[in-house]
């Protein structure tokens, strides 16, 4: 049976400790770039976080999980993305930053079985998110898989969603951990 085409970011799953961590870092007042539910992000000089794109080997600290601020009207505002350009104060964004969190994503074609325990960057879709529901539409690019230790995403299982586990369909969920992450060092891949 072939798989469903509808992608969301990175969303957690479970975690090799006893819950997930989030925790929450600021964001700049004006930053130029939508941030959706589900897309990774960094930290960066000045204290914030920032969206991570495709191609990216930098240190991931986790998955965005929505934010809070005081719009420029003084009202407290919560929301699953950050909107590019806003501006406002005391803006901060949820992170899952825990460094043995694991995640599912959707590949942006079929995964083999013989590729676990790669590591393997994202792509961005067209568009990168839904500014309805605020979320991401990250995919791991299944192309990309390597040994390479600043990939972003380690994959360490299949899913076991019925919709979405056909390793022989394009669309298969991946269950990954973050391998650059911040908290740890990345890893040296299998594929």
């Amino acid at each position: 049976m072939s798989n469903q085409d509808a992608s969301f970011g990175l969303r957690p799953s479970r975690t090799s400790i006893s819950s997930q961590q989030q925790n929450r870092y600021r964001i700049a007042s004006g930053y130029a770039t939508t941030i959706y539910q589900g897309d990774l992000v960094a930290v960066v000089t000045g204290g914030g976080i920032e969206r991570v794109a495709a191609g990216g080997s930098g240190l991931i600290l986790g998955v965005f999980n929505g934010c809070t601020f005081v719009d420029s009207s003084g009202a407290q505002i919560y929301a699953n993305l950050w909107t590019a350009s806003t501006t406002g104060t005391n803006i901060f964004a949820n992170v899952i930053d825990d460094p043995n969190a694991v995640f599912e994503i959707q590949a942006n074609a079929a995964f083999p079985v013989a590729d676990l325990f790669g590591n393997f960057d994202i792509v961005d879709q067209s568009p990168v998110g839904s500014a309805t529901s605020g979320n991401s539409r990250l995919e791991l690019a299944v192309s990309t898989g390597a040994t390479t230790a600043t990939l972003p995403l380690k994959a360490i299982d299949i899913s076991q969603d019925p919709e979405n586990s056909d390793v022989s369909s394009s669309n298969t969920n991946v269950m990954v951990k973050i391998n650059n992450h911040l908290f740890s060092a990345g890893t040296d891949g299998l594929a």
